[in-house]
């Protein structure tokens, strides 16, 4: 005989002529968030085909959200970092020049622990992804590299929380989400801290919308690009309402790498 207790554990309850005997057997975990990577990259600016990256983080968080592996990257752009960018992120021409390594080495072994853990089968977390994998990808096309054009597989908080509560309102950057789902983040839009609090804004999701989500990273995987493409589509249509997008204009909705 079974009963479910509140917190969604099973109690199986063994009856014999003697003696009742009650094994509490806790949930399975769901499988991808056993192990999840979490990617972030600040740049120069936002064009995925023409900005470079200035700073890099790839890392490994477990099923509780705690670092276990990590890696940092500093990069020579080799171009002028806008002033704006150094706003936003603290890296100003000068400093990457002087303590960033050569952007072709940065990219090319960014890309290896991405290859890496996709290689292993472990989802690799990144906040609106198709700007960071895009990006890497015209990197690894400028430098010569082998380019990852297809990464999978790939979860993208931005894309699933506004599939799971579409009607929320407000702004959806990762300090608000973070926010929402009481998620600490702190240096925002350094590129560890935002992977790191992207990774756990994951699980959050994971945890409070899992009767929605499907355990099969694969199966998430695949619904995320029609999710993300539907939510350009959206996205198209409102602009050009409010005359933001000529009528001829459609946004990209290609996930995780823009075409």
């Amino acid at each position: 005989m079974e009963a479910t207790a509140a917190d969604g554990a099973v109690a199986v309850v063994r009856e014999t002529s003697v003696v009742s005997e009650t094994v509490v057997v806790e949930p399975a975990p769901r499988r991808w968030t056993r192990r999840i990577g979490v990617f972030d990259l600040e740049t120069t600016g936002i064009d995925v085909t023409e900005d470079r990256i200035v700073t890099a983080y790839v890392g490994l968080l477990d099923e509780r959200g705690a670092v276990i592996h990590d890696e940092h990257w500093l990069a020579d752009p080799g171009i002028e970092i806008p002033e704006g960018a150094t706003a936003v992120h603290g890296i100003t021409t000068e400093q990457a020049r002087a303590e960033g390594r050569p952007a072709a080495e940065v990219v090319a072994e960014v890309t290896h622990a991405l290859r890496t853990l996709l290689s292993a089968g472990i989802p690799v977390v990144a906040y609106n992804a198709a700007y960071d994998f895009s990006l890497l990808k015209f990197e690894g096309e400028r430098h010569g590299i082998a380019t990852i054009d297809s990464p999978a597989p790939v979860i993208d908080p931005l894309v699933i929380d506004k599939t799971c509560d579409r009607y929320r309102k407000g702004k959806r950057t990762l300090d608000v989400v973070a926010a929402h789902y009481s998620v600490p983040l702190e240096s925002a839009h350094e590129a560890s801290a935002d992977a790191i609090a992207a990774g756990r804004v994951a699980l959050a999701i994971a945890e409070r919308f899992a009767d929605t989500l499907p355990e099969d990273v694969q199966e998430l995987h695949t619904r995320q690009i029609g999710w993300a493409r539907e939510q350009a589509e959206s996205l198209t249509e409102y602009f050009i309402r409010i005359g933001r997008l000529e009528p001829t204009e459609v946004l990209d909705g290609s996930w995780p790498v823009r075409s």
